[in-house]
């Protein structure tokens, strides 16, 4: 019972702080938005499988042209691999990432008529579709309040105490509990902008943040006047 209690403290105290961190990186990231280019739902599960381990931008390079080829998942299911390969051969894990697109989108064709699911349970059935990918295509192209447990949405997470958790299955059920339901496709372009911008990986632009006084993180970074004060102290 303590610990259900203690648990449910942790979670009030998520929430507050997370009520006053919202508004905050709203004003900081006014354009954060889903950075990858797609016009429907075919063309953001696409770029989304093409994005694993990728940049954004070279995604969206090899996409303004793949998405004037390829209108259907029919178009992506019927041609030939080698050619498909050589469409996307920029990327990364290309040959992988073309397999996977290839099998998908004829799975859409057999099973769902060509359109992409609307609901998870029919998306994680889809080869090369993961709960991250699914959530995405759903909070984005369908309007539904998912968060999409992503590197910076995971990192974040932790480091503003929002999560202790590493798996991002269970990340994404401790932030259901806190975020708020529509607002939580936003949560999640805020955090992925913050994290590019100012709360880096290796090294935080803490100075520089505007959420500092409401981030637990204990290893904040100072600025170059406080770290020089500091030096000139110790002599």
């Amino acid at each position: 019972m303590a610990t259900t209690q203690k648990s449910a403290l942790r979670r009030a105290e998520a929430a507050a702080r997370l009520k006053k961190i919202l508004p905050r990186l709203d004003k900081a990231h006014p354009d954060a938005k889903l950075d990858l280019d797609y016009q429907n739902p075919i063309e953001l599960l696409i770029a989304l499988i093409l994005a694993a381990q990728a940049r954004d931008d070279l995604v969206n390079q090899i996409t303004a042209n793949l998405f004037k080829i390829h209108r259907s998942a029919a178009d992506y299911a019927t041609t030939p691999l080698p050619a498909f390969e050589m469409e996307i051969g920029k990327i990364n894990f290309y040959r992988t990432k073309a397999r996977a697109i290839h099998n998908c989108c004829q799975q859409l064709v057999d099973r769902f008529a060509g359109k992409v699911p609307d609901n998870l349970a029919d998306l994680l059935s889809l080869p090369g579709v993961g709960r991250k990918t699914a959530n995405i295509v759903l909070g984005n192209a369908y309007g539904q309040h998912t968060i999409g447990v992503d590197t910076h949405v995971s990192r974040l997470s932790q480091r503003l105490g929002f999560t202790k958790l590493i798996d991002p299955d269970k990340i994404e059920a401790d932030l259901m509990q806190i975020v708020p339901e529509k607002q939580r496709v936003r949560f999640c372009h805020l955090l992925q902008y913050h994290g590019r911008r100012v709360c880096l990986a290796k090294k935080p632009n803490c100075p520089a943040c505007t959420i500092r006084e409401l981030c637990p993180f204990p290893h904040k970074t100072k600025s170059l006047v406080d770290t020089t004060a500091s030096s000139l102290r110790r002599r």
